[in-house]
């Protein structure tokens, strides 16, 4: 008798089993085809952006060239293909790019139209503050004040990548309005910050001894004279687009510099 309740139950167990199995079983698959299509589609989206962000690197590259042997018109079409791709950073790149010939051209606002979009496509904080201090270095001379210090303020927060530059621009868009002391106030600081690139603290040292010597008259006129964009970029993100000896390179935009003996 002991044997045949053994068997029973072992037949019991059996049968839970396989309908268990059965229960779970299809969910097993299910979740197993939801993870291997999840992963097929990972990658298939990678290599298309690789493909894409390759595409964006050679006609960037192609509108750098053709801008260096002076066909703008070339160099225009180029990027403004770019700025259509769906690499973030060669698109914000491009808008750049485009906002430079802009400014050359004298249409300001147009061209902070495209850094402003520039700002908005850019993956990191290195592009995206670049593209937002090179809007309100364009707007330096035209802009109120007020817009100016809500372009720039958020720009001099701990850790943004172009702080000192912005803290600058703010202190010259206080000279320009006649802010003396809150200018002063501002170089100061920059210039007292170990961090800080060279060239900034420098300006930042003139434009206090300016003002200290009673000389800040001239001043936002050497402002006014100064404020303009590059036509060529002043940025580009490291592993972006290769320099001399394939090193990838990146500068910094940079305010107005003041000059120690006034307009010339």
């Amino acid at each position: 008798m002991t044997d045949l309740f053994e068997e029973v139950e072992e037949q019991l167990r059996s049968d839970r089993y396989r309908t268990f199995a059965s229960r779970v079983l299809p969910w097993i698959l299910v979740a197993l085809a939801v993870a291997l299509i999840g992963a097929l589609a990972w990658w298939g989206w990678s290599s298309w952006r690789e493909r894409e962000a390759g595409k964006a690197s050679e006609l960037y590259a192609a509108g750098i060239e053709a801008f260096a042997a002076g066909d703008e018109a070339k160099a225009s079409q180029a990027w403004t293909e770019v700025s259509k791709s769906s690499s973030r950073g060669f698109k914000s790149l491009a808008l750049m790019q485009l906002a430079g010939l802009q400014i050359v051209d004298g249409k300001v606002q147009p061209a902070v139209k495209l850094l402003d979009e520039a700002a908005e496509a850019a993956p990191d904080e290195l592009l995206g503050d670049a593209a937002r201090l090179k809007s309100a270095l364009a707007l330096l001379d035209t802009a109120p004040y007020q817009e100016l210090e809500s372009r720039l303020t958020p720009l001099i927060e701990k850790d943004r990548p172009y702080r000192h530059q912005a803290r600058e621009a703010l202190a010259f868009a206080k000279l320009l309005k006649g802010d003396q002391t809150g200018a002063r106030s501002d170089f100061v600081v920059v210039s007292s910050q170990l961090d800080a690139p060279q060239g900034v603290k420098t300006r930042a040292r003139a434009a206090v001894d300016l003002i200290d010597s009673g000389s800040a008259k001239a001043l936002p006129a050497a402002v006014r004279a100064a404020v303009a964009l590059p036509r060529a970029p002043t940025l580009l993100p490291p592993g972006l687009v290769p320099g001399p000896q394939g090193q990838a390179q990146a500068q910094q935009p940079q305010a107005p510099q003041p000059q120690a003996n006034g307009p010339q």
